[in-house]
C-alpha cells in the first residue's frame, strides 16, 4: 500500500476551485492525499473555510490574517479571530492558525503594522496551544528574531520555504517544520535544492499551495493537491531517495506537528 501523503497548505476555498472542486478532492484522494489543510487568509472567507472542513472529512482548517490582505484587516478582526478560536476549541477540524506572518516584498508593506498583528496571532496560538503556518516572504530575520521572542509550545511551519541553510538551521533550532513544494521542483531553483539536499528528513513536510506555486510538471496551469505525489517524486529525486522515504517522513512529521494518528505505520 503507497505511503499516504498530506498537503499541509492550500487554499482550496478559493474560487479557482468553484467549478469543480469535488472532482479535484475525488483525484486527490485517488493520488494518494489523506487530509488537506485549507489555510483562511482574511475574516472573510473564514466561514467558507469551516464549511469545506465541516463538508469534507479530508479537509482541516487554519484561520488567519494573511499580511498580503493588510489593506483588508481591520483591529475587530483580531477579535474575531479569538471569537472563532473560542468558539472552535478542542474542535478536530480546527488545525493551526494561519495563514499569518510577514511579507516585505509587496508594495507598502507597513512593516510595523504587519509586525504587530503577526504578535498578536502568535499570542492567539500560544493561548489556545495551536502551531502556525507561517508565510515569510524577504523577511526572515525578521520573523526568526520574533519566533525566538514568543518561543511557541508547538511550533508550526514555514510554508514555501526558499531561503538560506543558514535561516533553515535558525527555524530548525526553534522546533519549527519546513513546507516544501511546487516551487522546488522547477530547474531554476537551485538554492532551494542545496538546502533540500541538507535538510533533516523529519524537518520536512509537503504542500501545494494550490492554487499557486504550480511544479514544473504543470508549468501555467492551477495548481492542485492531486499533484502533491508528483511534486513528492520530483523532490525525493533531487535528493536522491526513493518517494516514499520522503512521503513517510513528511506524513509523519505533519501527524506530529497537528496532532493526527499516524496511519502509515
Amino acid at each position: 500500500m503507497p505511503v499516504p501523503l498530506i498537503d499541509t497548505h492550500t487554499h482550496l476555498d478559493f474560487e479557482a476551485f468553484d467549478a469543480d472542486r469535488q472532482a479535484v478532492l475525488a483525484r486527490s484522494a485517488a493520488n494518494g492525499v489523506e487530509r488537506i489543510v485549507v489555510l483562511g487568509v482574511h475574516a472573510d472567507n473564514w466561514q467558507r473555510v469551516w464549511q469545506l472542513a465541516c463538508a469534507e472529512p479530508a479537509v482541516h482548517a487554519a484561520l488567519g490574517l494573511h499580511p498580503v490582505f493588510l489593506a483588508q484587516h481591520r483591529p475587530e478582526h483580531l477579535t474575531q479571530l479569538r471569537d472563532w478560536l473560542e468558539r472552535l476549541r478542542g474542535d478536530a477540524r480546527l488545525c493551526a492558525i494561519g495563514e499569518i506572518g510577514l511579507d516585505f516584498y509587496i508594495a507598502d508593506p507597513q512593516p510595523e503594522r504587519q509586525q504587530q498583528l503577526l504578535d498578536a496571532q502568535l499570542q492567539l496560538a500560544a493561548e489556545f496551544d495551536l502551531p502556525v503556518l507561517l508565510h515569510v516572504r524577504r523577511a526572515h530575520a525578521a520573523m526568526i528574531a520574533t519566533l525566538k521572542h514568543h518561543r511557541l509550545r508547538r511550533s508550526g511551519i514555514v510554508h514555501a520555504f526558499s531561503g538560506s541553510w543558514e535561516e533553515a538551521r535558525e527555524y530548525l533550532r526553534l522546533g519549527f517544520k519546513l513546507g516544501l513544494g511546487g516551487a522546488g521542483t522547477w530547474p531554476q531553483a537551485k538554492r532551494m535544492q542545496r538546502v533540500l539536499r541538507q535538510l533533516p528528513l523529519e524537518s520536512i513536510v509537503l504542500e501545494t499551495d494550490a492554487p499557486d506555486m504550480p511544479p514544473a510538471s504543470h508549468p501555467g496551469e492551477r495548481n492542485s493537491p492531486e499533484y502533491l505525489a508528483e511534486i513528492c517524486q520530483t523532490l525525493a529525486d533531487l535528493r536522491g531517495i526513493d518517494s516514499e522515504t520522503l512521503a513517510r517522513a513528511s506524513y509523519r512529521t505533519s501527524c506530529e506537528l497537528f496532532g493526527w494518528p499516524d496511519r502509515a505505520g
